[in-house]
């Protein structure tokens, strides 16, 4: 493993290293002690070897245990360390270390299929106008939805274009990326400010600019998702990627139709936020609140459940709390989401 300190200069020589490669993969790692091996495992059975592994350590507290874990591979590891910054301050350390004409970006829990680069590369050799192309993913872990595929959850459908993406009608999973390194750093890499929603910034930036981007919908990566992780948090998830399209309303020009597509994804997002609020209000007993939450989501969704829950609040609030787990299924628009903007 060749360690880099904070500032990204080698510790090792840097003169002793391979020349460029085709392909920087970069892992964030943050509490991944005990799944990191996975993930590198998945790099290290990749059926094309044209590739570097960058390691960021940002600022695990399982310092040790990681190290511990990255050296048990007897492939080269450029490790770098950092202060806690978040995953786009990780992932941009990493490519500005990067050699590689492309970058691929693998979260600590999910792992490539053995195919996963030569299939991405191979997108890159049909179409060489491209600048990023993404796969699908199966869904694994803890998860409702485990055993199904990302897009058969959230599908893309048609080009990916700025109003795609901001309608989400395209969503872009990180760990399926395949990006030619010089379009990110031109489109301004990730936003550091975010703690979450940084890809989906980096997206609209780059569709944005202009970037060519496809996907293609080969399983090509399988995608671990924890109950204790981010997609946990669902509102979270949500209030960041609501300030991603703020920042894009005030940085952006918009046609009318990009504009009408942001807008409505925003009452969306707004919706499902209200909705959460008024199950946790209903949950404490704050009848009120919960009433008043739960009539402004449904002046956007606007189905039978959510009048009879409103009609309910008004009979007998007390009876509903008992029933509340009934109201897990409220909402179209819930975790599966989420999964867009971690």
């Amino acid at each position: 493993m060749m360690l880099m300190d904070s500032t990204s200069r080698p510790i090792a020589n840097s003169s002793q290293r391979d020349p460029a490669p085709m392909v920087s993969v970069i892992v964030p790692a943050y509490r991944a002690a005990d799944r990191i091996h996975y993930a590198i495992e998945s790099i290290s059975a990749q059926t094309f070897k044209d590739y570097e592994i960058i390691v960021i350590n940002d600022g695990s507290p399982d310092t040790d245990e990681l190290e511990c874990a990255l050296e048990a591979f007897p492939d080269p590891i450029i490790y770098l360390k950092q202060d806690n910054r978040g995953p786009g301050a990780a992932r941009n350390a990493g490519i500005r270390e990067a050699r590689g004409a492309f970058l691929a970006f693998l979260d600590a829990d999910d792992c490539w299929k053995p195919n996963f680069l030569a299939e991405q590369i191979a997108c890159f050799e049909d179409d060489p106008k491209l600048d990023l192309v993404y796969a699908d993913a199966l869904i694994v872990g803890d998860s409702p939805l485990a055993g199904r595929t990302f897009m058969e959850a959230t599908p893309s459908t048609g080009g990916v274009t700025l109003e795609g993406l901001l309608s989400a009608r395209c969503t872009i999973i990180l760990s399926g990326v395949l990006a030619r390194r010089r379009s990110i750093i031109d489109a301004g890499m990730f936003d550091e400010a975010f703690r979450h929603s940084e890809d989906y910034d980096l997206w609209l930036r780059m569709a944005k600019a202009g970037s060519p981007i496809a996907y293609q919908r080969k399983v090509l990566l399988i995608r671990t998702e924890d109950g204790c992780g981010l997609s946990a948090n669902t509102t979270v998830l949500f209030e960041s990627a609501l300030a991603v399209l703020e920042k894009a309303r005030r940085e952006y020009g918009f046609s009318e139709s990009e504009l009408g597509a942001l807008d409505r994804h925003r009452r969306r997002l707004e919706a499902y936020i209200r909705l959460e609020q008024g199950k946790r209000d209903l949950s404490l007993g704050r009848f009120a609140s919960a009433a008043a939450a739960f009539r402004e989501a449904n002046e956007f969704y606007r189905t039978w459940k959510l009048r009879l829950v409103l009609l309910s609040l008004r009979i007998s609030p007390r009876l509903l709390l008992r029933i509340h787990s009934a109201l897990r299924s409220l909402t179209p628009f819930s975790k599966r989401a989420a999964r867009v903007y971690e």
